[in-house]
C-alpha cells in the first residue's frame, strides 16, 4: 500500500494549518510555510511537530520554485 495523495486535500500542518505536499523521494510531507517535513511512516502520517524535521533554505527553495 502507497501513501494516499488524496488525504492532502484534507489535512493541513499542524504547526501553521497549510497545505502539504508529499516528497516521495523521502517519504515526508512538507510544510514550506512552517519550514517542516514531516515523516509518513507505514503509510501513516505522524503529524507531530516534535516528530518533524527541519527543511533547509535549499529544500525551501526547491519546494517553492
Amino acid at each position: 500500500m502507497a501513501f494516499d495523495t488524496k488525504l492532502l486535500e484534507i489535512i493541513a500542518c499542524p504547526v501553521c494549518k497549510g497545505k502539504l505536499r508529499f516528497d516521495r523521494d523521502n517519504n515526508e510531507l512538507i510544510s514550506t510555510a512552517a519550514k517542516l517535513a514531516y515523516p509518513v511512516q507505514d503509510d501513516i502520517p505522524v503529524l507531530l511537530e516534535n516528530e518533524a524535521r527541519d527543511l533547509s533554505l535549499e529544500e525551501i527553495e526547491k519546494w517553492n520554485s
